[in-house]
């Protein structure tokens, strides 16, 4: 198995350092509001100037995501949305886009369905990887060894209470970039995005030389432009769940704020120099 899928994330990332800007990654469900919506979502993403999107694998008790995010998984969980959906997801945004998706998932449901399995369908799919917030480190080696035979990056999740110490653990086991969560508590849109972001990607670079991205937090171009003044990639995902929730079923008016607020926030993380 080829290691393009990682290499297209690195490249992306690398691409955007050489435009002095940070990269625009957009985070929406698979199954939200529909399978098919879901991926004109992501194309919507793209169109509108998103670099690397993730893909959400819907939870049924997603402890980490706010009450946006919960929203959307679950019309995707009552819609039926299954792994396959997420793998159709991942191939199809990636084939008509050329550019690099993730999965970000809950470990659970990776375990249920098999590792091997997952990573090769992944991979298959013309993933570039997972970001996985409730896997231990030191409980990982089985996950890494699949992914890195299929040329899959893993990505860790830091936080502001990471330990110095704890950084550089999780940064030498992670690859692809380090996913820094902008703030302690769920995903979600908030008034500030808060100087503790810009003191954990310090720390985290520290250990390692992997792009720091941050999320959790980030809604508009304002808040984008802060972040991207420290940070290697703005990661992005309440503000466009509700952007598609607030058109209300209108499929049209959801994939167009999409794009719109994809605009938006692609023209925040170009740095001011």
């Amino acid at each position: 198995m080829t290691t393009r899928n990682i290499q297209l994330l690195s490249d992306t990332l690398a691409k955007a350092k050489a435009e002095n800007r940070a990269a625009l990654i957009a985070y929406l469900p698979a199954g939200f509001p529909t399978v098919d919506g879901g991926i004109a979502a992501i194309k919507a993403a793209f169109d509108g100037g998103a670099d690397v999107v993730e893909v959400g694998l819907p939870h049924s008790d997603p402890v980490l995501d706010g009450p946006v995010i919960q929203t959307a998984d679950d019309i995707a969980l009552r819609g039926g949305v299954k792994i396959a959906d997420v793998m159709r997801t991942v191939r199809e945004a990636h084939e008509a886009t050329g550019k690099p998706v993730l999965v970000m998932t809950y470990w659970n449901p990776i375990d249920r369905y098999g590792i091997e399995r997952f990573t090769e369908e992944l991979a298959e799919a013309g993933g570039a990887g997972c970001i996985l917030p409730d896997l231990p480190v030191q409980e990982s080696a089985v996950w890494r060894e699949h992914a890195d035979k299929h040329g899959l990056a893993t990505v860790f999740v830091v936080a502001p209470s990471s330990k110095d110490e704890r950084l550089a653990t999780i940064t030498a086991a992670g690859s692809g970039f380090v996913y820094a969560a902008s703030l302690m508590g769920v995903t979600g849109t908030r008034e500030s995005v808060g100087e503790s972001a810009a003191d954990l990607v310090r720390r985290t670079r520290a250990t390692s030389e992997l792009p720091v991205c941050v999320g959790l937090g980030v809604s508009n171009a304002t808040q984008a432009r802060e972040v991207a003044a420290f940070a290697d990639g703005v990661i992005v995902g309440s503000a466009f769940v509700k952007r598609i929730l607030d058109a209300d079923g209108d499929e049209a008016a959801g994939l167009t704020a999409v794009r719109e607020l994809a605009a938006e926030l692609a023209e925040g993380v170009r740095r001011v120099s």
